[in-house]
Protein backbone atom coordinates (compact mmCIF):
# COMPACT_ATOMS: atom_id res chain seq x y z
CA UNK A 1 0.00 0.00 0.00
CA UNK A 2 2.77 2.40 0.91
CA UNK A 3 4.70 1.56 -2.25
CA UNK A 4 1.61 2.19 -4.38
CA UNK A 5 1.02 5.54 -2.72
CA UNK A 6 4.62 6.61 -3.28
CA UNK A 7 4.45 5.50 -6.91
CA UNK A 8 1.31 7.56 -7.50
CA UNK A 9 2.90 10.60 -5.82
CA UNK A 10 6.03 10.23 -7.93
CA UNK A 11 4.03 9.98 -11.15
CA UNK A 12 2.06 13.07 -10.14
CA UNK A 13 5.27 15.05 -9.64
CA UNK A 14 6.70 13.80 -12.92
CA UNK A 15 3.56 14.97 -14.68
CA UNK A 16 3.45 18.34 -12.93
CA UNK A 17 2.32 20.98 -15.45
CA UNK A 18 5.11 23.15 -16.83
CA UNK A 19 4.89 26.90 -17.50
CA UNK A 20 2.97 26.52 -20.84
CA UNK A 21 0.47 24.15 -19.21
CA UNK A 22 -0.03 26.50 -16.28
CA UNK A 23 -0.62 29.36 -18.70
CA UNK A 24 -3.28 27.35 -20.56
CA UNK A 25 -4.98 26.48 -17.27
CA UNK A 26 -5.04 30.15 -16.28
CA UNK A 27 -6.56 31.04 -19.65
CA UNK A 28 -9.25 28.38 -19.25
CA UNK A 29 -10.18 29.67 -15.81
CA UNK A 30 -10.06 33.29 -16.86
CA UNK A 31 -7.03 34.00 -14.71
CA UNK A 32 -9.10 33.82 -11.51
CA UNK A 33 -7.72 30.60 -10.07
CA UNK A 34 -4.18 29.85 -9.05
CA UNK A 35 -2.36 26.55 -8.87
CA UNK A 36 -1.27 25.97 -5.30
CA UNK A 37 1.29 23.38 -4.39
CA UNK A 38 2.86 24.67 -1.21
CA UNK A 39 6.58 24.32 -0.69
CA UNK A 40 6.91 21.53 -3.28
CA UNK A 41 5.45 23.73 -6.02
CA UNK A 42 7.78 26.56 -5.02
CA UNK A 43 10.76 24.23 -5.39
CA UNK A 44 9.58 23.07 -8.81
CA UNK A 45 9.07 26.67 -9.94
CA UNK A 46 12.64 27.48 -8.93
CA UNK A 47 13.93 24.63 -11.08
CA UNK A 48 14.93 22.29 -8.27
CA UNK A 49 14.98 18.75 -9.73
CA UNK A 50 12.39 17.30 -7.33
CA UNK A 51 10.97 14.96 -9.96
CA UNK A 52 14.26 13.17 -10.61
CA UNK A 53 14.94 12.74 -6.88
CA UNK A 54 11.47 11.34 -6.26
CA UNK A 55 11.75 9.02 -9.26
CA UNK A 56 15.14 7.75 -8.05
CA UNK A 57 13.70 7.22 -4.57
CA UNK A 58 10.81 5.18 -5.97
CA UNK A 59 13.04 3.02 -8.14
CA UNK A 60 15.47 2.44 -5.28
CA UNK A 61 12.60 1.63 -2.93
CA UNK A 62 11.12 -0.93 -5.35
CA UNK A 63 14.48 -2.58 -6.08
CA UNK A 64 16.43 -2.23 -2.82
CA UNK A 65 13.88 -1.51 -0.13
CA UNK A 66 13.34 1.62 2.00
CA UNK A 67 17.05 2.07 2.68
CA UNK A 68 17.75 1.75 -1.03
CA UNK A 69 15.10 4.36 -1.76
CA UNK A 70 16.74 6.83 0.60
CA UNK A 71 20.18 5.98 -0.79
CA UNK A 72 18.98 6.52 -4.36
CA UNK A 73 17.39 9.84 -3.38
CA UNK A 74 20.63 11.00 -1.76
CA UNK A 75 22.64 9.99 -4.83
CA UNK A 76 20.22 11.68 -7.25
CA UNK A 77 20.11 14.89 -5.22
CA UNK A 78 23.92 14.96 -5.04
CA UNK A 79 24.28 14.34 -8.77
CA UNK A 80 21.78 17.09 -9.61
CA UNK A 81 23.48 19.52 -7.25
CA UNK A 82 26.90 18.79 -8.71
CA UNK A 83 25.62 19.18 -12.28
CA UNK A 84 23.99 22.53 -11.53
CA UNK A 85 27.02 23.77 -9.58
CA UNK A 86 29.51 22.81 -12.30
CA UNK A 87 27.33 24.44 -14.94
CA UNK A 88 27.22 27.62 -12.85
CA UNK A 89 31.00 27.52 -12.36
CA UNK A 90 31.62 27.13 -16.10
CA UNK A 91 29.29 30.07 -16.74
CA UNK A 92 31.20 32.14 -14.17
CA UNK A 93 34.57 31.38 -15.77
CA UNK A 94 33.17 32.20 -19.21
CA UNK A 95 31.74 35.48 -17.89
CA UNK A 96 35.09 36.46 -16.39
CA UNK A 97 36.89 35.72 -19.65
CA UNK A 98 34.22 37.62 -21.57
CA UNK A 99 34.58 40.64 -19.30
CA UNK A 100 38.36 40.68 -19.73
CA UNK A 101 37.96 40.45 -23.51
CA UNK A 102 35.35 43.24 -23.54
CA UNK A 103 37.59 45.58 -21.52
CA UNK A 104 40.49 44.77 -23.85
CA UNK A 105 38.33 45.77 -26.82
CA UNK A 106 37.19 48.90 -24.96
CA UNK A 107 40.79 49.94 -24.35
CA UNK A 108 41.59 49.49 -28.05
CA UNK A 109 38.60 51.60 -29.06
CA UNK A 110 39.63 54.34 -26.62
CA UNK A 111 43.21 54.28 -27.89
CA UNK A 112 41.86 54.74 -31.40
CA UNK A 113 40.22 58.00 -30.26
CA UNK A 114 36.61 56.88 -29.90
CA UNK A 115 34.34 58.56 -27.37
CA UNK A 116 33.74 56.36 -24.29
CA UNK A 117 30.03 56.07 -25.09
CA UNK A 118 30.67 55.07 -28.70
CA UNK A 119 33.48 52.71 -27.72
CA UNK A 120 31.39 50.92 -25.09
CA UNK A 121 28.39 50.66 -27.41
CA UNK A 122 30.57 49.17 -30.13
CA UNK A 123 32.08 46.61 -27.75
CA UNK A 124 28.66 45.65 -26.37
CA UNK A 125 27.54 44.37 -29.78
CA UNK A 126 29.81 41.31 -29.74
CA UNK A 127 30.54 40.97 -26.02
CA UNK A 128 29.57 38.13 -23.70
CA UNK A 129 26.08 38.84 -22.24
CA UNK A 130 27.21 39.93 -18.73
CA UNK A 131 30.00 42.04 -20.23
CA UNK A 132 27.57 43.45 -22.80
CA UNK A 133 25.30 44.68 -20.00
CA UNK A 134 28.26 46.40 -18.36
CA UNK A 135 29.28 48.00 -21.64
CA UNK A 136 25.72 49.22 -22.27
CA UNK A 137 25.71 50.78 -18.81
CA UNK A 138 28.93 52.61 -19.63
CA UNK A 139 27.62 53.71 -23.03
CA UNK A 140 24.32 55.00 -21.66
CA UNK A 141 25.86 56.85 -18.74
CA UNK A 142 28.76 58.36 -20.70
CA UNK A 143 26.42 59.35 -23.54
CA UNK A 144 24.27 61.34 -21.11
CA UNK A 145 27.30 62.88 -19.41
CA UNK A 146 26.73 61.05 -16.12
CA UNK A 147 29.20 59.65 -13.65
CA UNK A 148 30.22 56.26 -15.02
CA UNK A 149 31.97 55.35 -11.76
CA UNK A 150 28.75 55.78 -9.78
CA UNK A 151 26.72 53.89 -12.41
CA UNK A 152 29.11 50.95 -12.40
CA UNK A 153 29.10 50.89 -8.62
CA UNK A 154 25.32 50.44 -8.71
CA UNK A 155 25.44 47.53 -11.18
CA UNK A 156 24.89 44.44 -9.09
CA UNK A 157 26.19 40.98 -9.95
CA UNK A 158 25.73 37.68 -8.09
CA UNK A 159 29.20 36.62 -9.20
CA UNK A 160 32.11 37.85 -7.09
CA UNK A 161 34.45 38.03 -10.10
CA UNK A 162 32.14 40.25 -12.11
CA UNK A 163 31.42 42.39 -9.06
CA UNK A 164 35.17 42.91 -8.65
CA UNK A 165 35.44 43.87 -12.34
CA UNK A 166 32.69 46.46 -11.90
CA UNK A 167 34.44 47.84 -8.83
CA UNK A 168 37.77 48.12 -10.64
CA UNK A 169 36.18 49.84 -13.63
CA UNK A 170 34.32 52.23 -11.34
CA UNK A 171 37.56 53.03 -9.52
CA UNK A 172 39.30 53.61 -12.85
CA UNK A 173 36.64 56.10 -13.94
CA UNK A 174 36.83 57.90 -10.60
CA UNK A 175 40.61 58.21 -10.98
CA UNK A 176 40.23 59.65 -14.47
CA UNK A 177 37.55 62.07 -13.30
CA UNK A 178 39.52 63.20 -10.24
CA UNK A 179 43.06 63.40 -11.65
CA UNK A 180 42.60 63.76 -15.40
CA UNK A 181 44.47 60.56 -16.25
CA UNK A 182 44.26 59.11 -19.78
CA UNK A 183 41.19 56.87 -19.79
CA UNK A 184 42.65 54.39 -22.27
CA UNK A 185 45.73 53.80 -20.10
CA UNK A 186 43.70 53.28 -16.92
CA UNK A 187 41.26 50.91 -18.66
CA UNK A 188 44.24 48.99 -20.08
CA UNK A 189 45.60 48.53 -16.56
CA UNK A 190 42.22 47.18 -15.45
CA UNK A 191 42.21 44.86 -18.45
CA UNK A 192 45.63 43.43 -17.52
CA UNK A 193 44.46 42.75 -13.96
CA UNK A 194 41.21 41.08 -15.04
CA UNK A 195 42.95 39.07 -17.74
CA UNK A 196 45.41 37.70 -15.19
CA UNK A 197 42.58 36.84 -12.80
CA UNK A 198 40.63 35.02 -15.52
CA UNK A 199 43.69 33.04 -16.62
CA UNK A 200 44.53 32.16 -13.02
CA UNK A 201 40.98 30.93 -12.33
CA UNK A 202 41.01 28.80 -15.48
CA UNK A 203 44.42 27.38 -14.63
CA UNK A 204 43.38 26.49 -11.07
CA UNK A 205 40.17 24.88 -12.37
CA UNK A 206 42.17 22.72 -14.77
CA UNK A 207 44.75 21.74 -12.15
CA UNK A 208 42.03 20.66 -9.71
CA UNK A 209 40.66 18.08 -12.15
CA UNK A 210 42.89 15.45 -10.54
CA UNK A 211 41.71 16.06 -6.95
CA UNK A 212 38.08 16.11 -8.11
CA UNK A 213 38.52 12.74 -9.82
CA UNK A 214 40.27 11.31 -6.76
CA UNK A 215 37.36 12.40 -4.56
CA UNK A 216 34.87 10.65 -6.83
CA UNK A 217 36.96 7.47 -6.83
CA UNK A 218 37.20 7.49 -3.04
CA UNK A 219 33.44 7.97 -2.81
CA UNK A 220 32.94 4.89 -4.98
CA UNK A 221 35.30 2.62 -3.03
CA UNK A 222 32.60 1.35 -0.63
CA UNK A 223 30.57 0.11 -3.60
CA UNK A 224 33.66 -1.66 -4.89
CA UNK A 225 34.11 -3.25 -1.47
CA UNK A 226 30.55 -4.56 -1.57
CA UNK A 227 31.16 -6.07 -5.02
CA UNK A 228 34.37 -7.71 -3.82
CA UNK A 229 32.50 -9.11 -0.85
CA UNK A 230 29.90 -10.61 -3.18
CA UNK A 231 32.65 -12.12 -5.32
CA UNK A 232 34.21 -13.70 -2.21
CA UNK A 233 30.89 -15.19 -1.11
CA UNK A 234 30.40 -13.00 1.97
CA UNK A 235 26.97 -11.92 0.63
CA UNK A 236 26.99 -8.29 1.89
CA UNK A 237 24.07 -7.45 -0.43
CA UNK A 238 21.86 -9.91 1.41
CA UNK A 239 22.64 -8.12 4.67
CA UNK A 240 22.02 -4.68 3.16
CA UNK A 241 18.74 -5.63 1.45
CA UNK A 242 17.05 -8.04 3.86
CA UNK A 243 18.21 -6.89 7.28
CA UNK A 244 16.71 -3.73 8.88
CA UNK A 245 20.11 -2.77 10.23
CA UNK A 246 21.56 -3.31 6.76
CA UNK A 247 18.93 -0.99 5.29
CA UNK A 248 19.93 1.71 7.76
CA UNK A 249 23.61 1.19 7.01
CA UNK A 250 22.92 1.40 3.26
CA UNK A 251 21.17 4.75 3.58
CA UNK A 252 23.71 6.15 6.05
CA UNK A 253 26.67 4.95 3.98
CA UNK A 254 25.42 6.52 0.78
CA UNK A 255 24.56 9.73 2.64
CA UNK A 256 28.10 9.95 4.05
CA UNK A 257 29.62 9.28 0.62
CA UNK A 258 27.47 12.02 -0.92
CA UNK A 259 28.43 14.41 1.86
CA UNK A 260 32.09 13.71 1.15
CA UNK A 261 31.61 14.42 -2.56
CA UNK A 262 29.84 17.71 -1.84
CA UNK A 263 32.42 18.81 0.74
CA UNK A 264 35.40 18.07 -1.50
CA UNK A 265 33.69 19.85 -4.40
CA UNK A 266 33.05 22.87 -2.21
CA UNK A 267 36.71 23.04 -1.21
CA UNK A 268 37.97 22.87 -4.81
CA UNK A 269 35.42 25.36 -6.15
CA UNK A 270 36.25 27.82 -3.39
CA UNK A 271 39.84 27.86 -4.66
CA UNK A 272 38.67 28.60 -8.19
CA UNK A 273 36.37 31.44 -7.10
CA UNK A 274 38.92 33.01 -4.73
Amino acid sequence: MLTSSLSIAGLALLGWPGPPARARLRNLTGGTSRIRGGAMFALVRKGYPVSSVVAACLVGWLLLGPGGGLAAAFAAATGNHRWRTRRKLRATLAAQEGMAEAIRALALELRAGAHPAQAAASVAVDAHPPAARTMRTIAGTAGLGGDVGVALGQVGSPDAGLAAAHEQLAHAWRLVRAHGLPLAEVVSAVRVCLDQQAKFSGKVHAQLAGPRTSALILAGLPALGVLLGEAMGAEPMAVLLTNPVGQVLLAVGVALACAGVLWSARLTERLVRS
